[in-house]
């Protein structure tokens, strides 16, 4: 795993600073607009972005604490807390997502050494050291930030942290049924086989556009062959 903690750190605080960045003074009609996720407006984007710095904060909870607390009390409530956000005033919205994020900050910055060493349940199931935490928000924030549809870009993220993005989905896209493919960063020559077959297509180009394509994002990549890249399940 290429990835550090400190690593992770670094990257959720980058991946913040363009969110917030790409929302600072929007109104009612730039948040209403479309986002770049199907059905979804940026309202509901900042809403689920909230939502998220909340449930991580519950993961800060339990392993400051050690009594269980999942992120979400079940998908239903996701859903509906995001649905709910949606609807709420830009004014209002805007200070669900400062106060959330600030609470986990707040949250994270008190954790010991060992309190970052207790174990945690992510959203999926996964049992994971607290020490996952920064990765799993700076996920969110610099991936949205992008989905925002709002002048960020995928090349606009960190390398490390895009490098590390393809790792842990070409991993997860390992285990799951869909196209074989090869992809080759062109500009960092990392390569990745998330099936591991040996009549893969093969597919080159920037970084950026491996991992956006690999996320389930718009993307300007082809084979090799020039026929258009496999068409991949979805990432989450």
């Amino acid at each position: 795993m290429r990835r550090t903690f400190e690593d992770a750190l670094s990257w959720s605080a980058a991946g913040t600073r363009l969110f917030f960045g790409a929302v600072a003074g929007w109104g009612e009609e730039q948040y209403l607009a479309p986002s770049g996720l199907p059905g979804w407006t940026r309202k509901h984007l900042v809403a689920h972005v909230a939502a998220n710095a909340d449930a991580l904060s519950n993961l800060v909870r339990w392993a400051a604490t050690g009594e269980e607390t999942p992120m979400y009390s079940s998908i239903e409530q996701r859903n509906a807390d995001i649905a709910a956000g949606s609807e709420k005033p830009a004014a209002e919205l805007a200070a669900w997502l400062h106060e959330s994020a600030d609470r986990l900050a707040a949250g994270t910055a008190a954790l010991s050494s060992e309190q970052w060493d207790a174990e945690v349940v992510t959203a999926q199931g996964r049992t994971v050291p607290a020490t996952e935490i920064p990765w799993l928000r700076s996920r969110e924030v610099c991936v949205h930030a992008v989905d925002l549809a709002a002048g960020v870009a995928f090349a606009d993220l960190p390398t490390g942290f895009l490098a590390a993005l393809a790792d842990d989905i070409a991993g997860k896209r390992g285990n799951a049924p869909g196209p074989a493919v090869v992809l080759t960063a062109a500009d960092t020559g990392d390569c990745w086989e998330p099936s591991g077959e040996d009549d893969a297509t093969a597919v080159t180009g920037p970084l950026a556009e491996v991992a956006a394509y690999l996320a389930g994002r718009p993307h300007a990549l082809t084979a090799t062959d020039g026929s258009p890249a496999p068409t991949l399940p979805a990432w989450l």
